[in-house]
């Protein structure tokens, strides 16, 4: 019986929390960060976080940006533009 090759999957790395520049929403400034993290199988994975971090107004997408790179990955997310972000953080209300 033929051994199966090994595989090398690297550790999923921990989550990393990058600001982003605030957006208004009905008038008021509102704080968004951007939670990076590589799965086990290489891919990039992000979500983005609204609110002042730890506070009961914290509001957080699910993890809409998959990408290969982390290069491919920032670059959805420099096309967002601020009534993309708006209109997210409208649904998370």
């Amino acid at each position: 019986m033929p051994a199966q090759p090994a595989r090398y999957s690297p550790a999923a790395t921990d989550t990393v929390v990058h600001d982003l520049p605030t957006i208004r929403f009905d008038g008021q400034p509102i704080d968004i960060r951007l939670s990076l993290r590589r799965t086990e199988d290489g891919v990039w994975r992000g979500r983005i976080l609204f609110g002042a971090e730890g506070t009961e107004a914290e509001r957080s997408s699910a993890e809409i940006f998959c990408a290969g790179t982390e290069q491919d990955l920032w670059q959805s997310v420099r096309d967002l533009r601020d009534h993309h972000l708006r209109d997210l953080y409208r649904s998370l209300l």
